[in-house]
């Protein structure tokens, strides 16, 4: 398994509950570009002339993305004053 630029990254992961014998098995997941029909943006974005134009990202696609307590200082383009 390759480690991965960012620490976090999205996934969907499936599990089953055996009631009778309380096991839980992992029967499902998927990582990266198998999320995508979870975020109707893109696929919106995908009908678009330039599409994501997620190029200029590199490998890692979503690195773009913060959580909310980490975006820069005040004054920059996703700051709450900004808008």
């Amino acid at each position: 398994m390759q480690d991965s630029v960012v620490p976090d990254l999205p996934g969907l992961s499936v599990f089953f509950k055996d009631k009778e014998t309380g096991n839980i098995y992992h029967t499902y997941s998927t990582y990266a570009r198998g999320t995508d029909v979870l975020l109707g943006t893109h696929q919106l974005l995908d009908y678009t002339p330039k599409g994501r134009d997620d190029e200029q990202f590199g490998p890692n696609k979503l690195s773009w993305v913060r959580r909310h307590d980490e975006y820069g200082n005040e004054g920059d383009c996703c700051s709450s004053t900004a808008w």
